[in-house]
């Protein structure tokens, strides 16, 4: 038989974890453990690209409910962070996909020890069209988190309704990602439009696509956010 690509597999190990930060999200006082029920151990080399992919997402049960990481994540997002530095000529959302990654494990009590990374350069949010904003912010969901204050934040504020006529485009596209990964920041965004029915649109997006679990991750961190978790 033939044996599944490299890439199957990631994708595969991806959507396992995906699903146990949902899991984890949606259990109450369930831990937030997700590595362990994934599968993924220190140095599987497969199971800590997977954490890269996911990036900062992996400890988001624990930043929401408040509560100290497990300790196998923690010490698993430290190595995929080590493992895939960005390039000088990464993109921009690599860039700011390993800031948080650095970010969330400074931010531990106590920290993690890791280099103080800068801020990526965020500008380019100010100026660039509606559409592809929209594009670059999903891919950067995992930095929608409560107190998350970063560049990318202070840009999105300046620009809500930018961000919700892209959340609308994505949804009438049946992009469901770009549309859960817009909906998040619209989560954590003051002044969007009342009448986008930013809630309505959530399950919306959940009853069309709920099984992506990437897709069923960013809605259940919005729902949450909407539902009042501190910012």
């Amino acid at each position: 038989m033939e044996q599944p690509s490299a890439s199957t597999r990631l994708a595969g190990a991806v959507r396992d974890l995906a699903s146990e930060v949902v899991s984890a999200l949606r259990g109450g006082d369930h831990p937030g453990v997700v590595c362990a029920p994934a599968g993924i151990v220190e140095d599987d080399k497969l199971g800590i690209a997977a954490v890269r992919v996911l990036g900062a997402d992996v400890l988001l049960p624990s930043i929401m409910s408040r509560r100290r990481p497990e300790g196998l994540d923690v010490r698993i997002l430290r190595q995929a962070l080590t493992a895939f530095p960005p390039g000088a000529d990464a993109s921009r959302a690599t860039a700011w996909s390993h800031w948080a990654m650095a970010r969330s494990l400074r931010a531990l009590d106590p920290p993690v020890p890791h280099p103080a990374d800068d801020e990526p350069d965020a500008s380019w949010l100010d100026t660039a069209p509606w559409q592809a904003l929209t594009h670059q912010v999903s891919l950067l969901a995992a930095l929608a988190v409560p107190g998350g204050d970063c560049g990318v934040l202070r840009a999105l504020a300046r620009r809500p309704h930018d961000v919700a006529r892209g959340f609308v485009r994505a949804v009438r596209r049946r992009d469901w990602l770009q549309a859960a990964g817009a909906g998040r920041w619209l989560a954590v965004l003051d002044d969007v439009p009342p009448s986008l029915g930013l809630d309505t649109g959530l399950e919306f997006i959940q009853h069309m696509d709920g099984a992506d679990p990437r897709v069923a991750l960013h809605v259940s961190a919005a729902q949450l956010l909407r539902a009042g978790a501190p910012r």
